[in-house]
This record gives C-alpha cells, structure tokens and sequence, in this order.
C-alpha cells in the first residue's frame, strides 16, 4: 500500500515537473518561434529571435553607444533616442518586429493602420505593467475596461476648460518664482547670464503640479518629487537595459529593494495628504478647486448616487495611484515640451521675435489670462511644432489579447504592436523633405491641414485612450512661455550641446544651456 502511495505521489511530482517544463519551453523557445515564423510570412521583417533575451541585449548596448557623443541639429534624433530601431527601420523599411524578451513588437508606421490601434481599445490594449513597471505607473493610463471607464469618469471633471481656467494663477505663482530668480541673476552677471534651464523648468512645473493638484507648494511635494525621480531612473533600467522575465519583481537585489521601499514612502505621504483633505470634507469644508479636491468631489458623487453598488467609486489605494499619475506625468510631460521650445526658440530667434511680439499685443506686460491663450496663434503653432520634432513619449505600445486584423496584417495573441511616434513624426514621405526642419508656419492652418486629415501626429496619444492631461499641459506651456517671453530674450550658448535622450521622455541628457538677458520693452 505505502509502495503504490509513493508512486502515485512519484507520478503526481514527474507530471507537475513536465507540466510546468512543457509551459516554459514553450514561453521561451516554442512560441515564439511560431510567431516568429507567422510574421515572417507576411514580408514582416526583423531579427531572428534568440532564446529569452531577444533583442533586449542589443537594444541596451546600442542606446549605451549612443548616449556617448551628442548630435548636431540637423541631424534625426530618432537615432540617437531609438538607435536599435533605427537601425531596423533602415535595415527592413517600415514593417518591421523586434523582440522583447520573448514577444515580438510590430513596428507600425502606416497612417490607417495607426488610427485602428488607436482607436480599436478592445482589440489593441495598454501593456499590462510587470511587477516592476507597476510600482512606478498605474492607473487611467494602465487601466482596461469597465476599470478605466470608472476611473476617466471620476477624473475627467478635473481636465474640464472651466476647471483649468482656476488653475492659471498657479502657473502664474510657479513661474514667478523661476522668472524672478533669473532676473536676480541677469542683474549679478551684468545684463547677460548663461543658464542651464533645464533643472528649472522641472522645479517650475513640478511646484504648479504640487499647487493644482494638491494645493501645496513645491517645498511639501520636493521630497515626493525627488522620491519619483529616483523610482523613475530605476524602473527605467529595469525595464529599457535589463531582460524582462516573470517574477522579476520578486528577486531580492539591491535595486528592486529600493524602489519597494520608494514606492511604501510616496504611498504613505500621499495617502497622509488624501486623508486630510476626506477630513476636512467630512467636517464640512468644501472641496478645493485643486485636482485632488476635484477628483474626491467626483468620486464622492458618483458613490452617492450609487449607494447600493460597491463597485461604484475610487478606493484609498486607487486615489492615491492617480495622484502619483498627477505628479509625475504631470511634471514631466510640460517640463520636457518647455525645454525644447526655449531650445529651438533659442536657435531660431525670429520665430522667438514673432511670439514675443504676439504675447506683448495680447497681454502688454500684464500676467497671461486665460481667455488671452486661445489668441497666441504663433506660439500655439510653436508648441504644435516642437510637440512634433520631439514629442514626450518615443513610442506608444499595445498588446494584442487575442488573434485580430490589422489592415493587411494578421496578428496572433501574444503578439504586441508598436507606434513609433518619433519615426511618423519625422517621416519625409507623411511630412515632405523639410520634416525634420523646424517649421511652425505647417501649423498655421491647425492640426487637421498640416496633416491632411491623417493620423500622422499623434504626440499624446489619440482615440478614446487620449491622454486625460494633454489641455493641461498646454495651458500650463502657454502660460509659462507667454511670462518669458515677456521678461527675456534668449539664445543658445556655446557650451549647449544637442543630446536629446529617451527616458520615459526623451530630455536633454546633459541640460541646455541658454544665454538669457532681460527684454527691454
């Protein structure tokens, strides 16, 4: 008796370890091999897969070499801030895969097929985080079904135009600080400072997200602030310089540790603030017109008007995710499309006279009013051409849950898909031959005309799933530019050198450095 109950338990073990030794086999060899070959007969080119690591290796070591010598101006940045995609677009033209781990990523450049992946979100998902991206992004932009409609309910109140325009007087504060502490150093070097104004632009913006979002200045949300920066450089190399695996975010390391015990502290110190405000009011206080104290103000309607549905509302934990989203997408998205307007606008100093000349007829030298914003129609064009030049994001990626159709392509589940918006973006064929030149005036006659109608421009995404924050940030840039422009001209310093870098967003790795002198009206 004891005899057969080892077997069956010995029987029990070996199936168990076949069972699993099948599934692995198939996650790192089989499958996707089988993609692989799916994809190749359709002409869809890339590099043959090699086990687990894919293409990941090779991605790191050439985005390494290329962080080590800076461009010119007139060259793509595309091959500096995606230097392996580069490098297969020219190989093997506009359809091409690349591996990430074990999942091929198809390239997709053409203009109908980009518009169905954006707008086709059941077919075409968000990238479920890994245990390792989850600690720095989740929420809305994460999010899928019946979970992402609840939470863009609840958030949309706070991005509505009549909320935004009670957020200008923040920008206004924000950017005073900064301006006021350039003009005390115009003064100190004699009429003329060289600045790197990257680090303030970021302080900037991350003192207006503090103010709009939680009605707290930049000194409260600095250690928030810092906190995100280093989860964000660490979840970076994690997920762009590192092979992808299950369970990595288990492993023990040094570096994994540390953005756990990131994440534990930036929860603690949100979740204190949130408390606050619920008290204040449960007391009785009426809601700020902050994006917290909007977003608890919808969440708290959308419970009461459904009392008996549990499901119905934001929790603690699901608040305090947004709010993180708030911080550091909100910072980053204005701050990165400041820097390469006052850099390009540094280069190109008669589009800097036209919007400077525009921003005086429409405002004088008084702060910049929100009704005045929709009449800058040079700067507008501005930010419409730099957002294409060097939009936040290098690329939108999707998953593709079960087997679909895409155009002329059949895509297997398992598969995902990329949108390189920095390759469309600066595709001569979509754009003519001057599409990596600087040239607003394309803008002139709005989106729609410069496009011809395409999806072709896309740098905050498009679709349903576009991103909630994008007239945020736009009012924000409108107003922050407006107030330079009025108190100083700038140029670019010879010390300035051209590394554009993608980290998230693609920044200026090693700053920009401009010459800045106040404007004499």
């Amino acid at each position: 008796m004891e005899a057969s109950m080892v077997s069956i338990a010995v029987s029990i073990v070996l199936a168990a370890i076949l069972t699993w030794s099948w599934r692995v086999l198939n996650w790192v060899w089989l499958r996707p091999k089988k993609l692989e070959m799916h994809l190749r007969q359709q002409g869809i080119r890339g590099n043959s897969y090699r086990l687990l690591v894919g293409d990941v290796k090779e991605i790191s070591f050439m985005s390494k070499q290329s962080k080590s010598k800076p461009i010119d101006f007139s060259d793509d940045i595309s091959n500096r801030v995606m230097p392996f995609h580069f490098r297969l677009l020219k190989q093997y033209g506009k359809n091409f895969f690349i591996w990430i781990g074990p999942k091929p990523r198809v390239v997709i450049m053409n203009p109908e097929q980009i518009k169905e992946v954006l707008m086709r979100t059941t077919d075409f998902q968000k990238i479920v985080p890994d245990g390792i991206t989850k600690l720095l992004f989740v929420g809305v932009v994460t999010l899928e079904g019946e979970k992402w409609i609840k939470h863009r309910k609840i958030i949309n109140p706070a991005f509505h135009q009549e909320k935004l325009k009670f957020m200008v007087p923040a920008f206004h504060q924000s950017g005073s600080y900064m301006i006021n502490e350039w003009e005390t150093m115009v003064v100190s070097e004699n009429g003329c400072c060289e600045l790197d104004v990257w680090p303030h632009l970021q302080n900037m913006t991350r003192d207006a997200i503090s103010r709009t979002a939680f009605g707290s200045s930049f000194v409260e949300g600095k250690r928030i602030f810092h906190l995100l920066g280093e989860l964000a450089e660490l979840t970076a190399y994690q997920v762009f310089q590192s092979v992808p695996f299950p369970g990595k975010s288990f492993l023990p390391t040094k570096a994994i540790r540390r953005m756990k015990e990131i994440t534990k502290d930036i929860d603690v110190s949100i979740m204190n603030i949130v408390n606050k405000r619920e008290k204040a009011m449960k007391a009785g206080n009426a809601a700020k017109n902050d994006l917290l104290g909007i977003l608890l103000e919808s969440n708290l309607r959308e419970i009461q008007r459904h009392e008996n549905n549990k499901d119905v509302g934001m929790s603690i934990k699901d608040v305090i995710e947004e709010c993180k989203l708030f911080y550091f997408a909100g910072q980053e998205t204005t701050s990165v499309l400041l820097v390469w307007t006052l850099i390009l606008l540094s280069k190109h100093l008669d589009w800097q006279a036209r919007a400077r000349e525009e921003v005086s007829q429409v405002f004088g030298n008084s702060l910049p009013h929100f009704d005045g914003l929709n009449h800058l129609k040079f700067v507008t064009m501005i930010l419409y051409e730099v957002l294409r030049l060097y939009p936040p994001a290098a690329n939108i990626n999707r998953s593709v849950p079960k087997d679909t159709r895409l155009g002329n392509i059949s895509l297997p589940a398992g598969t995902q898909i990329s949108l390189p918006v920095l390759f469309v973006h600066h595709d001569k064929d979509l754009w003519g031959d001057d599409a990596l030149d600087f040239k607003p005036e394309r803008f002139s006659e709005g989106i729609s005309k410069a496009t011809k109608n395409q999806t072709i421009y896309f740098p905050f995404g498009g679709g349903p799933r576009i991103c909630i924050g994008q007239n945020f940030s736009l009012v924000e840039a409108k107003v922050s530019l407006a107030m330079i422009l009025q108190r100083f001209t700038f140029d670019l310093s010879p010390a300035y050198v051209h590394t554009p870098l993608s980290n998230f967003t693609i920044v200026p790795e090693h700053g920009a450095r401009i010459n800045i002198r106040k404007h004499q009206t």
